[in-house]
Formats: C-alpha cells, structure tokens, sequence
C-alpha cells in the first residue's frame, strides 16, 4: 500500500472514533430518569439479572453479564431463540430482565417478552426508540439513541453497540457503588486473575523494607526533606526518640508549605510534619490496605509494627503490580 493509502486508513478510522465519541457524549446529555429507574429496580432484585439480546446486540448483552457477575450482581445471558424453545424455564418472578435491540423492534426478542411478564418478572430495555413494542413491553426504558453509526451506509451496528456496551457499565458501576462493593469483594470473585491472586498477599510480601526514608523528628527539616527526595516514594517517616513512628511528610506537604511561604528547612521537621499518621500493619491482606488508600484518597502508606516502628512502606502501585510513584498525598487521618 502508498503512504496515502496508509495515511487514509488512519483518518478514517479517526473518523470513526470521533463519531463513536460523539455518540457517547449524546448518551450521557440525555440520560434520564430512566436509567435511575433501572438502577433502582436492579438494587432490589432478589433474584438474577437475566440480559437478552439478539445479533451484535446479544454479544454486548453477553459481556454486560459478564461485568455485572463479576462485580457484586449475579446474571447471566439468555438467548432469546433458545428461551423461546424451553430456556425461558431458567427466568422466576423475582428475577429482572434487561432485553437490548437498537430498533426496538426484534421479533424474536418481542415475542418473548409477553411470556416474561406472565411470570410477573420486570423488564427493562435499553433500546433508541422508547415508542417501540419493546418499549412498550418494558417497565422501566433506558433510551440509547445515538445520532448516527458509524458505518458508512449506517447498516452496521457500530456507534449503538458502543452506547448499549456503556450503558450496561453505568449500571454495573451504579450497582458497585449502592452495594459498596470493594477490592476485597472483588478478589473473591476473580480468584485465578493476577490481582486476585496479588491482593491475597500480606504487607510484608509486597512492602519496601530497603533505605526506608525515616528521620528523628527532631532533625532540621532539611534532613527529612534529603529522605523525601531520595526515597522516591512521596513520604518520609519521623520517629520519636523511642524510634517509634510520631509523623510523616509528604511531597504534598511540601507543596502546600511552599504555596503558603512557611518552609523553614532549619526547624525541626516536627514543626510541619503530620502526627497521628494512618498507618498498616505487615500481616494486613493487600487488599485491606488497598481499600484504606481508595477511602482516604492516598499513594503511599508506613508499615508499623507491634512495637510502634517502622519497617516498611507500601505504595499503592506496589499493590496493583504497576512498580512505583515519586509523588503522594497527604496521609493524615
């Protein structure tokens, strides 16, 4: 091929991306009530989420189920041929279906939801036309109209499958959080992945116990500051004269002592540092500690044991296996 060609595909397919983009964005201008509805009736499902789809809109449905089990919310895919000939025997009243179809308009799909609602199962649809017969079968619609696919004839099914994939992850996502499901919930449910297997680990498989930065908090703020710089994790640990951990200080400090004009790198480095520091413990799970920095909003944390000293850290990049970060926030309590 010509470096034209090549610079065409390029463009093209940046014009894909752009029309994809945009119908994203028209997704989330319009969500209405109706996908707080879905949420809300998805919270108190007693029993499965059951989605159903037919073509390239069944694949999307599949992996919606994927991601729904897999974060706190059992369900599984139902294909809507296969129900119809005796599958339709897996969905109970206390269950909540979500059918998927752009149109609105599958027959296959249409023609199994009047048997669903005889089983008092609610339904909900996420389809781009809410007048539909889909529509119209539904409790609860969540509209997913994108302003055009990005298909060239506007046939294939590109920019709509995208918007229904996103759909489906807010309402994941929405149920994750109504359910606070966590780090350690999630382990459970991913057991053989990496970080599964990762956040099973203690602390003190995965902390940095060589050159700790720590310094006497009685010692110029410049030494402590030599520590902060040469450790490279974003924190400096201070101990009391007993060599327990008093205090702590970050880049963040640092930063907000420079923007406020008080840095006296002759005080003692207790004059600035942050008592009280959080702290965890070498036999805590990986996980614990992983949801301590989410709920705090930190990077870096000091390992503290029975008897009050230090003999690590952790960085929140050493718990997702991604190596390390110079910078971190503030660890105050």
């Amino acid at each position: 091929m010509t470096d034209k060609q090549l610079s065409d595909f390029i463009e093209r397919g940046r014009e894909v991306l752009a029309i994809e983009e945009k119908g994203l964005a028209s997704i989330r201008e319009n969500l209405s009530l109706g996908f707080a509805k879905a949420v809300e009736m998805l919270a108190g499902c007693k029993g499965r989420v059951i989605i159903t789809g037919l073509g390239k809109s069944g694949l999307v449905g599949r992996k919606i189920a994927a991601t729904m089990s897999s974060t706190g919310t059992p369900s599984f895919f139902l294909h809507p041929v296969e129900a119809a000939h005796g599958d339709l025997g897996m969905v109970r009243a206390d269950d909540v279906v979500i059918a998927i179809s752009n149109s609105g308009e599958t027959d296959e799909l249409n023609s199994l939801l009047p048997a669903i609602r005889s089983f008092n199962t609610k339904i909900i649809s996420i389809t781009a036309n809410s007048d539909s017969t889909m529509g119209s079968l539904s409790d609860v619609v969540i509209e997913a109209k994108v302003p055009c696919e990005a298909c060239s004839h506007g046939l294939a099914p590109t920019a709509s499958t995208t918007a229904a994939l996103a759909l489906g992850d807010a309402l994941a996502v929405c149920l994750m959080d109504h359910k606070d499901f966590d780090s350690i919930d999630f382990k459970k449910f991913h057991p053989g992945g990496t970080l599964g297997r990762r956040l099973t680990l203690c602390i003190s498989e995965l902390m940095h116990t060589d050159n700790i930065p720590s310094a006497p908090e009685n010692n110029p703020l410049s030494e402590a500051l030599n520590l902060l710089d040469q450790g490279k994790l974003g924190l400096v640990a201070l101990t009391s004269n007993e060599g327990k951990l008093s205090g702590v200080i970050t880049d963040g400090d640092v930063r907000r002592l420079i923007c406020s004009d008080k840095l006296d790198i002759s005080a003692p480095a207790s004059n600035v540092m942050a008592i009280n520091p959080l702290r965890v413990t070498p036999d805590m799970s990986a996980a614990q500690a992983l949801d301590l920095m989410e709920a705090k909003q930190i990077t870096v944390l000091p390992v503290v044991g029975e008897d009050g000293k230090v003999s690590g850290m952790i960085h929140l990049h050493d718990l997702l296996g991604k190596g390390r970060l110079k910078f971190a926030e503030t660890t105050r309590g």
